[in-house]
């Protein structure tokens, strides 16, 4: 595997949560070229196959791949927690790969004031026992207690933020027994940032919101550097893929980015 500092970071979701991700990576690595694939055409992910989910995941990288990526970030929990370990043998040494899941299992297990942990995500992901395992395996000392959200993917990518239906729907899932007595609260879903706010509220402001957003950027930036693969670039161009062209995905990724974007529609 011969990579280049200036080949570009390829990051992919099932829509627009991912864009969460790549906007933290653009803060952190200003540097970086971006080409994010939104596979809005199956989204969401959450109530997919594992089977569907790996040939998903197996056409967007080889995209990626054609688009002389360095590496590609899963910016997707449920396809981290289903695609990840067969996309390492499937890939080889031909890139380089990062899930969204391991960085933050290293973030919490290493936080001594995580203690009762509470993890929320899409059925896929939840069923998985993927922050369950992971952080158990760093430190067993910490209590993980999970509680599926199904709903708040398709809510988000419908446009239901910052309202009364979504503050119902988040009230509902937050509210369940599980999760009394938190001290943290994990967004095991990176569609979820984009409702921290409400979810914040929803604590008072007294549990801490962990954002896998901003942790995945910091990890990735390690890797780069380890690499010597830092880009240079003063000012890189980033482009945007969907796989079913949607208004709303533009209007979300030009707030996020603070600017009008490259989007196209491609089927992989």
């Amino acid at each position: 595997m011969k990579l280049s500092e200036n080949q570009p970071v390829g990051i992919f979701d099932s829509g627009v949560g991912g864009l969460t991700v790549a906007n933290a990576v653009r803060n952190i690595l200003p540097n970086e070229q971006i080409i994010y694939f939104g596979d809005t055409a199956h989204l969401p992910y959450g109530d997919k196959s594992e089977n569907s989910i790996i040939e998903y995941s197996e056409r967007i990288s080889n995209f990626l791949i054609s688009k002389n990526c360095k590496v590609i970030l899963i910016a997707c929990n449920t396809a981290s927690a289903v695609a990840y370990e067969h996309l390492k043998t499937y890939l080889g040494n031909k890139i380089l790969l990062l899930d969204v899941i391991s960085p933050v299992a290293e973030y919490v297990a290493k936080n001594d004031n995580f203690n009762k942990i509470g993890v929320i995500g899409t059925k896929n992901t939840i069923n998985s026992n993927c922050y369950l395992r992971q952080i158990s395996e760093l430190d067993n000392h910490k209590q993980i207690v999970q509680h599926a959200t199904p709903l708040l993917a398709s809510m988000i990518e419908e446009g239901f933020v910052y309202d009364d239906i979504s503050n119902a729907i988040i009230r509902s899932y937050l509210s369940d027994k599980k999760l009394e007595n938190i001290d943290s609260l994990i967004l095991a879903c990176t569609h979820y940032p984009i409702i921290k706010n409400q979810i914040r509220k929803y604590y008072d402001f007294k549990t801490t919101i962990i954002d896998s957003s901003v942790v995945v950027a910091k990890k990735l930036k390690e890797i780069l550097i380890k690499h010597d693969i830092q880009s240079k670039l003063e000012s890189p161009e980033h482009r945007f893929y969907v796989s079913d062209y949607t208004e709303f995905f533009k209007t979300i990724a030009e707030i996020f980015f603070e600017e009008k974007i490259n989007l196209s529609q491609i089927k992989v």
